[in-house]
């Protein structure tokens, strides 16, 4: 865990908490470093919209299983 005082160690962390892989880890870490904003945002922005769509999709199947339980239940 990152001291409170140790900003890029935080930045990293949660990079890694969000579930960037090493890879956007490094890219993100190029484009802070350089001051690059906009580029940063765009990266970030892409992997929570990958992300969001995951929730999507697995909340799609929690309804298909909560369908078919409440099916089972009535019989």
């Amino acid at each position: 865990m990152a001291e409170a005082s140790d900003t890029w160690g935080i930045f990293y962390q949660n990079l890694i908490d969000a579930g960037c892989d090493q890879e956007m880890v490094r890219q993100c870490v190029i484009l802070a470093k350089a001051a690059e904003k906009t580029d940063l945002l765009r990266l970030l922005s892409k992997h929570r919209s990958i992300l969001l769509r995951a929730v999507h999709e697995n909340q799609k199947r929690i309804d298909h299983l909560d369908f078919l339980i409440y099916q089972m239940s009535k019989r």
